[in-house]
């Protein structure tokens, strides 16, 4: 039988031992938690930079429709030099209004092609008029670089209470209004214009200014028409 001073040490090497192999278990058993990274903002959730006029906005989701009114708004802006235009300056002519702005990359691609509509159809009573929201500034300089062969109307938050004024509440650039002589409006086009799309739809117009479609009519030839366009 070992003696009491034997038994105290066997007992003091066990605890010893218990206590090292207890440390060198504990960082796999017992992991403290890792500090948690900090929380990215989501690229959706970052805001625009402050400076751009309509920047905060909410965009319009993926196939969201505006609610049209029946009839053309009636708003005045300033063009480039200040002089302020009332839309009503082109009364008795069909109108394409094309919402957009210089730090838009569709807007800017559609400028070629609302350039060469604006000379085909000036002869058969069609205007095109670009509304420009954003500053003065960089439309001039933009304009400068890049001419437009159509009138330019710009507006800050003025630009903003027009595009809402065609049913527009969630800001996407660009978006463009077809309205017939008479001032109804036939469709709002939101999203980037293709010319496929846009000679489709003046065609409808004119049809409407011949008489012989009734806006009504012109909307549904267009929902059959566009939708049997292959995407552009």
């Amino acid at each position: 039988m070992a003696s009491r001073p034997l038994r105290l040490a066997y007992a003091g090497l066990t605890l010893l031992g218990a206590v090292v192999f207890g440390a060198l278990l504990y960082p796999y058993v017992v992991k403290p938690p890792r500090p948690a990274p900090p929380r990215a903002l989501a690229a959706a959730a970052m805001p625009e930079p402050a400076d751009a006029p309509g920047a905060a906005q909410p965009a319009a989701r993926p196939g969201e429709l505006p609610t049209v009114p029946a009839e053309r708004p009636l708003f005045a802006l300033a063009d480039a030099t200040g002089r302020r235009h009332s839309i009503s300056e082109w009364d008795g002519k069909a109108l394409v209004v094309n919402f957009w702005a210089t730090w838009c990359a569709p807007c800017r691609r559609e400028l070629p092609l609302l350039n060469r509509l604006a000379a085909e159809f000036a002869s058969r009573g069609i205007q095109v008029l670009g509304v420009a929201v954003d500053f003065v500034a960089d439309v001039r300089a933009f304009t400068h670089d890049y001419p437009v062969a159509y009138p330019i109307l710009i507006g800050e938050q003025d630009g903003l209470d027009a595009a809402r004024a065609y049913g527009v509440a969630t800001m996407a650039f660009p978006f463009t209004a077809f309205s017939d002589a008479r001032g109804r409006i036939i469709t709002v086009h939101m999203g980037e214009l293709h010319e496929r799309e846009a000679r489709t739809i003046l065609g409808i117009v004119l049809e409407v200014d011949a008489g012989r479609l009734t806006p009504a009519q012109a909307r549904a030839a267009l929902a059959i028409a566009l939708a049997a366009q292959p995407d552009a």
